[in-house]
């Protein structure tokens, strides 16, 4: 490989691979800045910026996330409808109650770049509440 050329990798030649991840007692920030990382591919030495090169993720057990601190009280979510008086909010307690996927798809979704590309990586994003989901077929070596 010459050094005075630039490497830029072609959709041909990427393989994504699918990584099982558990989340039960690991803290949300921390596993969701590993995920982002997995998605967009820079684990790889052939990351390039600009191209999905990332693997595929599945996250089983997100309802035993960790919260630190009075995240789980004072954290708010915000949902805006457009209508006048349309603010939902809920607070993290809440949220894990209802639906605890969308705890860590959102903090996900918000360690990514905000661009077309994101909106491809987020699809490559497969969360569950309990230890089941249907992609063992594609873990399984």
């Amino acid at each position: 490989m010459d050094i005075n050329k630039t490497f830029s990798l072609r959709n041909e030649d990427r393989c994504p691979v699918w990584h099982n991840i558990d989340a039960g007692g690991k803290v949300l920030g921390r596993l969701a800045t590993q995920i982002a990382d997995i998605l967009r591919g820079k684990d790889k030495p052939y990351f390039t910026p600009h191209i999905d090169c990332g693997d595929y993720v599945v996250i089983t057990n997100c309802e035993k996330v960790v919260m630190t601190g009075r995240k789980s009280t004072d954290k708010i979510y915000k949902s805006y409808s457009g209508w006048r008086g349309g603010l939902k909010e809920k607070s993290a307690k809440d949220v894990m109650s209802d639906k605890p996927e969308e705890i860590l798809k959102h903090a996900v979704q918000g360690m990514l770049p905000k661009n077309k590309l994101s909106r491809e990586l987020i699809k490559k994003l497969k969360v569950y509440a309990g230890s089941k989901h249907p992609h063992t077929a594609q873990i399984a070596k």
